[in-house]
């Protein structure tokens, strides 16, 4: 990427103020730089998928069984994301006795990071800062925090823990390219069912200086984490709904309020099932306004759409019952079709990537909170046999 001139007198002045002030990093002057978008990302949550192989799970490529992390790299993929909890001991006690190890916490996602690198591919970890799912409806406070009452308690702790995540995973060579402080943190993080006295991160409530005090001692920990390493990890933050996007950067970079400035991505989902506001048309405009606006880059970090309204196992589907968006049935070609839409929409506003969530959540004897196999087995990129359909060949596909 070619450097225009500002940069280039930037660059010269943050050296010498590096070999002049190399013993006071608090003088060093941060250069702000146009967002690299050098990078697209064609992304795949496959937090699932440990869990889904331990109990039965089976994916295939043209009939023959092979590694998922190695399927999505085949198919397009450049972009493994990852959930992380805090301490998802619930992960294992739905098992009852059979239950011998705990999902999405720090080990089962190194060894999700291992398996993505061996295929080469990039990885963009999730921190949700909660024992359990994080998204605009729920931020619940890991169960050893709750107790505290103090913000910068709770900034400390939140501090220690990134950093240790970070510090583990650097030193079996498994930093991630990309990270997320907090998930759909569309009313913040750690407030639901808080204890009184508890500092509650609830921006919906106003608390927009603990939210950005929480976020900014996150973001430090990433970057004092890596500071000595090759490491670049680039930072995100997500809220669900692009309707939402501009309310909350604006509220969370003003300086009286979040004063969250050292970010690099902005990342939001937009499922269009239910994330009616904005219409599949404008969400090149929307990305382009969020670009600009912002000067960040940006992503859309969850999306997915139905291949049918069939089920495979008893649990629940979450999508198919609604109406299907005009244009794009139902079927294996309409979902194909609607991610090459999506992905188009997100180039043309110049985006930098779209992550498609869980498309490996087939059904299993896998179990969560509310059911044993899959709600989302209508959504993969298999079908009930475990084998790969269209849909994971939009990433393919000749984009303008």
């Amino acid at each position: 990427m070619k450097l225009k001139m500002q940069t280039i007198v930037g660059l010269m002045i943050w050296a010498i103020l590096t070999l002049s002030c190399k013993d006071d990093p608090e003088d060093v002057v941060p250069i702000d730089e146009t967002p690299d978008t050098s990078i697209f990302y064609f992304g795949a949550d496959l937090s699932y998928v440990n869990q889904i192989l331990d109990h039965g799970g089976v994916y295939k490529d043209g009939g023959v069984i092979q590694s998922p992390y190695k399927i999505f790299k085949d198919h397009g993929s450049n972009l493994v994301r990852l959930r992380l909890w805090h301490n998802p001991i619930w992960t294992q006690q739905v098992y009852g006795a059979a239950g011998t190890q705990l999902y999405n916490d720090l080990a089962d996602v190194a060894k999700s990071i291992a398996l993505s690198k061996e295929q080469g591919l990039s990885v963009l970890l999730d921190l949700h800062y909660s024992d359990t799912w994080a998204d605009p409806g729920k931020q619940e406070i890991p169960a050893t925090w709750r107790e505290i009452k103090d913000i910068n308690v709770l900034k400390d702790s939140v501090y220690n823990y990134t950093f240790k995540v970070f510090q583990y995973l650097i030193g079996k060579n498994l930093a991630p390219e990309l990270v997320q402080i907090g998930n759909e943190t569309n009313c913040g993080m750690l407030y639901t069912n808080a204890p009184a006295g508890f500092p509650a991160c609830n921006v919906c409530n106003g608390e927009w200086q603990r939210m950005g005090i929480v976020v900014n001692s996150a973001i430090k920990a990433v970057k004092d984490a890596t500071a000595s390493t090759s490491v670049n990890t680039k930072v995100l933050l997500h809220v669900a709904d692009p309707k939402n996007v501009e309310w909350w950067f604006d509220n969370m970079t003003d300086a009286t309020k979040g004063n969250v400035k050292d970010f690099d991505m902005i990342g939001f989902s937009y499922y269009p099932i239910w994330h009616t506001t904005v219409s599949l048309d404008l969400i090149s405009d929307n990305v382009s306004k969020f670009k600009t606006k912002y000067g960040k880059s940006v992503m859309i970090l969850e999306t997915a759409y139905p291949w049918t309204t069939g089920f495979d196992d008893n649990y629940s589907n979450q999508f198919g019952s609604q109406a299907a968006i005009n244009g794009y049935p139902y079927t294996i070609q309409g979902q194909h079709d609607l991610m090459v839409k999506i992905t188009q929409e997100v180039k043309d506003g110049g985006g930098q990537g779209v992550i498609y969530w869980e498309p490996a959540w087939i059904s299993s004897d896998m179990k969560d909170l509310w059911g044993t196999g899959s709600s989302w087995e209508n959504n993969t990129f298999f079908d009930f046999d475990g084998n790969t359909i269209q849909g994971i060949d939009f990433m393919k596909h000749d984009f303008k």
